[in-house]
C-alpha cells in the first residue's frame, strides 16, 4: 500500500498510531423530483415527521450522556433541539415544496445549502463555525427522510482513530478515551464545537484534511499528530518508525511537563507570571484545574446566547456563572461581557442588517445600544461575584465614552441590586478588553479608569493591519509579529505599569511559546491560553530569566520585518530549548 500524507489544523496535542474507523454520513445521491399539486401535503408531513425523529434521537443521546457530562454539555443538545424546531429552517423548507414542487429531500438540502452560506458570510470566525451545526443537523433530517441508519459513535468497540468528513459536538461528547484514540476529519476549525471538545476530552485531533475520507478505509494504519496537524495513512516502516519514537518522545515530555502543574509560572530571577485559561464551558474548568492554570484569564460567555429563540434570563446566567465562580475559587475568573453582533443570533430582535458586522453593532457597542439585555447580564455576574473571585471584562472598548457609559449601566445595577436586597461583591474588579487600535492608542487614558487590561490580539491584529482573518485571500496578511503590532502592545503594557494595573493576554499569542517569549520581555503580567498549552508555557518561563527575555524583546523592536523578528527569537529559543515540542 502506498503511504498517503495530509496537512491539517491540529486542534488538540498527541501523537497517535491506529487503525482507521471511517465514519461515513455522507449520502452520494439525495433524490430530486417535482411533485404533483396532490402530493405537497403528504411531502411537508414526512419532512415534519424526519424533523420529529431528529428531536427524539438528539433527546436520547442527551439523556443517555448527562450524567457522563454534566450539566453544562446539555446545552449542546438542547441548542440542536432548537435549532431542529426553528421557523427558519420550516418556513425555507416548507416553501420549497409548495412553490417550487420539490420533494422533501432536494427541498431540505437546498434550504441547508442557505443557512450555510449566510453562517459562512460571517466574519466572526466562532459563529463562522456554527455552520458545521448546521450542515450536520441537515444530514441528520435528511437521512431520516431516506430511511437511513445513523451510525452511533458510542456503538465502537475497540480502539480506533475516527475519519470522518466533520463531527458534530454530539459525537464528540460521545466518545470515549479508550475506544476513540484520536480523530481527523475533512473540515472544520480551531473554534468549532467539536475542537474544543477535543481539547477538553484531551483526544488529539487534526481537522480541515480536506479530502481525507477520500482516500482512508476501514482498518487502514493510520497516524495522527495533533501537534504539527499531520496525517498519514499506511505509513510506510521507516515513516512507521520515526512517528513512533515520536510518539514516545511527546509521552514523554508530557509526563515531565505534569511535574509542573503545581509548580508556579516563576522565571529564574524570580519573575512571577501568571499563566490562565480561555474557555467557555464551565465543564472546561477541570482541564483548567488540571494543567495547574492560575485561574480563568477569559471566560466566553457568548454560547449561552447563541441558537435559541429567547434570551437567557437573568436566573439561567446566575446559575451559569455561580457554578464558575464555585469550581474555580478561590482562582479568579475574569467573564467577559457578551461579545456577538446582535443580528447574528438574536434573529427575533429588528437589527438592520449590515454591512460589515465585524466593525458594526457587536460587543460593547450592542450592549450599550441594547442594555435591558446588558442589564441582566450585568446583575447575574454581580449576584454570581459572592461565590468566588469573578471579574468583569468589557469587550471591544474603543475609548472612554464608551467606558464610561458601560460602568454608568454597572451602577445602576448595584443599585437595584442594593435595593432589592441581593448580596454582591461591591468591589468587584472591571478590566476592558484592548482590541482596538483606538484602545491601544489611548491606553494611558483608559488606565486610570480600570482595574485591569487584557489584550485581544486577535482581532487587534486584524484592526490594526486592515485584514479579514478568515478570508482566505488574505488572511496570509495576519501577522502577530508584525512590528506595528509589538508596539502597540509595548504601549498597552506600558501605560498599564504607570497606573499599576496589570496587563492580561488573551489572544492566540498567548499559547505560543515564540510570540510568550516576546510578551514577557515586554512586561506582560498575564498570558491567557487554552489549558492545552499551559504547562508547555510554564516550562518555557521557568527556564527563562527576565532579563533574557527583555533582551530578546528589546532587539526584536529594533528588527525592521516580522520575518527578521521570528527568524531571530526561533534562534534564541532553538539555543535555550533543545526538545522541539516547547515550538507548541
Amino acid at each position: 500500500m502506498i503511504q498517503k500524507a495530509f496537512k491539517g489544523i491540529g486542534v488538540s496535542p498527541g501523537i497517535v498510531i491506529g487503525k482507521a474507523y471511517l465514519l461515513n454520513r455522507e449520502i452520494e445521491s439525495i433524490p430530486k423530483y417535482r411533485l404533483g399539486e396532490h402530493e405537497k401535503e403528504k411531502e411537508i408531513q414526512r419532512f415534519k415527521e424526519a424533523i420529529n425523529l431528529s428531536i427524539s434521537q438528539i433527546k436520547s443521546i442527551k439523556e443517555r450522556l448527562s450524567k457522563a457530562l454534566g450539566q453544562e454539555h446539555v446545552y449542546i443538545f438542547d441548542a440542536k433541539i432548537l435549532m431542529l424546531q426553528d421557523e427558519t429552517l420550516h418556513k425555507k423548507v416548507t416553501e420549497n415544496i409548495m412553490h417550487k414542487k420539490m420533494n422533501a429531500e432536494w427541498a431540505l438540502s437546498e434550504s441547508i445549502g442557505d443557512l450555510v452560506n449566510i453562517f459562512s458570510s460571517f466574519d466572526d470566525e466562532y459563529l463562522k463555525e456554527r455552520r458545521t451545526d448546521i450542515d450536520n443537523l441537515g444530514k441528520r433530517i435528511l437521512a431520516n427522510l431516506m430511511g437511513h441508519e445513523h451510525e452511533s459513535i458510542s456503538d465502537i468497540k475497540e480502539k480506533v482513530i475516527v475519519i470522518a468528513h466533520d463531527l458534530a459536538p454530539s459525537d464528540t461528547a460521545q466518545m470515549q478515551k479508550d475506544k476513540v484514540t484520536a480523530f481527523a476529519t475533512d473540515i472544520g476549525g480551531k473554534t468549532s464545537h467539536t475542537a474544543i471538545m477535543a481539547r477538553c476530552l484531551e483526544i488529539p485531533a487534526v481537522v480541515g484534511l480536506e479530502n481525507i475520507t477520500n482516500y482512508a478505509k476501514n482498518g487502514d494504519n493510520i497516524i495522527v499528530d495533533g501537534n504539527s496537524g499531520e496525517v498519514l495513512i499506511n505509513p510506510d516502516e521507516h515513516t512507521y518508525q520515526t512517528y513512533l519514537e515520536r510518539q514516545i518522545e511527546f509521552n514523554v515530555f508530557q509526563q515531565d511537563l505534569y511535574k509542573l502543574k503545581d509548580l508556579p509560572a516563576v522565571t529564574l530571577d524570580g519573575q512571577r507570571i501568571n499563566i490562565t485559561a480561555n474557555i467557555e464551558l464551565s465543564k472546561e474548568i477541570d482541564a483548567v484545574t488540571d494543567h495547574g492554570a492560575d485561574g480563568i484569564g477569559l471566560y466566553r460567555t457568548e454560547f449561552l446566547y447563541l441558537n435559541r429563540k429567547t434570551l437567557p434570563s437573568e436566573e439561567e446566567q446566575f446559575e451559569n456563572y455561580r457554578v464558575v465562580a464555585k469550581k474555580i475559587a478561590p482562582l479568579p475568573a475574569i467573564l467577559r461581557t457578551l461579545d456577538l453582533g446582535g443580528d447574528k443570533f438574536l434573529s427575533h430582535l429588528d437589527l438592520a442588517e449590515e454591512m460589515n458586522p465585524a466593525m458594526g453593532l457587536r460587543a460593547i457597542r450592542f450592549c450599550l445600544d441594547q442594555p435591558w439585555i446588558f442589564k441582566t447580564q450585568l446583575r447575574a455576574i454581580l449576584r454570581a461575584s459572592i461565590y468566588g473571585n469573578l471579574k468583569i471584562m468589557y469587550p471591544m472598548i474603543s475609548g472612554i465614552n464608551e467606558l464610561t457609559k458601560a460602568n454608568s449601566i454597572l451602577e445602576e445595577c448595584k443599585k437595584e441590586l442594593r435595593k432589592e436586597g441581593k448580596p454582591f461583591n461591591e468591589n468587584i474588579p472591571v478590566g476592558i478588553m484592548i482590541e482596538v487600535p483606538t484602545a491601544a492608542l489611548t491606553a494611558d487614558i483608559l488606565a486610570k479608569e480600570v482595574d485591569f487590561f487584557s489584550i485581544g490580539t486577535n482581532d487587534l491584529i486584524q484592526y490594526s493591519l486592515a485584514i479579514d482573518r478568515v478570508n482566505e485571500k488574505v488572511a496570509y496578511l495576519y501577522d502577530p509579529l508584525h512590528p506595528a503590532i509589538l508596539r502597540l502592545i509595548k504601549n498597552v503594557i506600558d501605560s498599564a505599569k504607570e497606573e499599576s494595573i496589570p496587563t492580561c493576554l488573551c489572544g492566540e499569542m498567548g499559547g505560543e511559546t515564540l510570540y510568550s517569549l516576546i510578551l514577557i520581555g515586554l512586561g506582560i503580567d498575564e498570558l491567557s491560553m487554552n489549558p492545552s498549552s499551559i504547562l508547555t508555557i510554564k516550562k518555557m518561563i521557568r527556564a527563562i530569566t527576565l532579563e533574557e527575555a527583555k533582551r530578546i524583546a528589546n532587539h526584536a523592536l529594533t528588527l525592521k520585518t516580522s520575518k527578521e523578528i521570528e527568524d531571530y527569537v526561533k534562534k534564541e529559543i532553538k539555543n535555550k530549548f533543545h526538545n522541539k515540542f516547547i515550538f507548541n
